[in-house]
């Protein structure tokens, strides 16, 4: 059962510490996604939201007020939208706060690199393509099986490769993003050589990857799919990513 609230919006546009962003924008807190591997967890800082992960959604109130002051003071540069939640996660398709935030770079001439699991974004191809904001789209194993209990609340692998074919066929710069990668779980030659291939016949333009980030209280979410792949398997991943 997911939790909907609204949380105040403090701020829109924050530093980016990744490549080749300038900023990051967030419509939402948590994300119903629920995926077990997810770093973002530990954002919040607290652990009983930590355990929670997957199961509340805040919206931002006000968002779009403090993102258009944002736009007016700072400086233009890339804006990476969705970089702790999915931008188009199920409650966007009732709220379109991305839909609008996206108007609103659109209009002040901000680039933005858009990442999400959710053919939701083919809703705003239109938008997105005349803007022109890059979209990528997570695929962490082709796997359907796998892919339900390490993202259990995601869209299907398949449905997020046909939105990357759409972006891709109606003018939208696309990427994949591969990650996170777990070792002895989706680090196999046949895996990369899957994915490598889907993000080819999509029309990306880059493939990116990343291995699991282990961030505080991400093994511990992760842990339970982790011992009933294979035995043993938690402290495994934990020593192969340390060494």
């Amino acid at each position: 059962m997911i939790s909907y609230g609204w949380v105040e919006c403090r701020g829109a546009l924050y530093p980016s510490g990744l490549p080749d962003l300038d900023y990051t924008l967030n419509p939402y807190v948590g994300c119903q996604h629920g995926c077990v591997y997810c770093y973002s967890r530990s954002v919040l800082g607290r652990r009983d939201l930590a355990e929670r992960w997957g199961s509340f959604v805040w919206a931002k109130r006000r968002l779009l007020d403090r993102l258009r002051a944002d736009l007016r003071r700072k400086p233009k540069g890339v804006v990476g939208v969705g970089t702790v939640t999915d931008p188009y996660q199920p409650l966007e398709g009732r709220l379109k706060l991305t839909r609008e935030a996206l108007k609103l770079l659109e209009a002040y001439g901000f680039p933005a690199s858009i990442q999400t699991k959710s053919p939701l974004v083919l809703r705003d191809k239109d938008l997105i393509a005349r803007a022109g904001f890059d979209v990528g789209v997570t695929i962490t194993t082709l796997d359907e099986i796998l892919a339900g209990r390490l993202e259990p609340g995601a869209p299907p692998p398949k449905a997020r490769v046909e939105a990357l074919r759409q972006l891709s066929a109606s003018g939208v710069e696309t990427w994949l993003f591969y990650g996170p990668i777990i070792p002895e779980v989706n680090d196999s030659p046949e895996t990369i050589s899957q994915v490598v291939k889907v993000a080819v016949e999509a029309g990306c333009k880059t493939l990116i990857y990343d291995k699991l980030n282990l961030k505080r209280w991400v093994l511990e979410s992760l842990s339970p799919v982790l011992e009933s792949l294979r035995p043993g398997l938690t402290s495994r991943v934990r020593e192969t990513l340390a060494s």
